[in-house]
């Protein structure tokens, strides 16, 4: 069996830009530090399967200056000594509700998260984690290949192909 790459389905922010505009907005609105913000991202990016938002957000970080060791560690960041206590934590957000369960997010990863982050770091944490797991299906459902974008977004200035 081969495997192909899937061929783009319709360009959602040509269809509807305005609400478009008003996403990039929402998504951008909160005050979260930079570097914590793109590894949420990348990290429901990867457990989304949304290789569009993946690779959009890794070439953000590098542009950021990001590590390129952190980005390889964010599959493996339980077992990493490259994170934060903070950074892990919101990693730890960010898995909870990207993969809300049954019982949703327990009382003890909340009540540790409170300990990390003040209410409204939180808050803009969990609205961070809201925004890129709209963006995943958004890109996941209309298959926008990764790269695609890059001059739109300046992201072929991270030099990574």
């Amino acid at each position: 069996m081969t495997m192909t790459a899937h061929s783009p389905r319709l360009d959602y922010m040509q269809t509807s830009p305005d609400l478009f505009r008003k996403y990039l907005a929402f998504g951008m609105a909160g005050k979260l530090d930079q570097s914590l913000a793109l590894l949420v991202d990348i990290r429901a990016s990867q457990l989304n399967g949304c290789a569009f938002c993946l690779d959009m957000h890794v070439k953000q970080a590098r542009l950021h200056g990001e590590r390129e060791l952190r980005l390889h560690h964010l599959t493996i960041w339980r077992e990493s000594t490259l994170f934060t206590p903070q950074e892990r934590m919101a990693l730890a957000w960010t898995e909870a509700l990207t993969r809300i369960q049954g019982e949703g997010v327990p009382d003890e990863l909340y009540a540790a998260a409170r300990e990390h982050f003040e209410d409204t770091e939180l808050s803009e944490l969990t609205f961070r984690v809201v925004a890129i797991n709209g963006w995943n299906r958004l890109n996941v459902a209309f298959r926008n290949l990764p790269g695609s974008k890059d001059q739109m977004f300046g992201l072929d200035k991270a030099g990574l192909h």
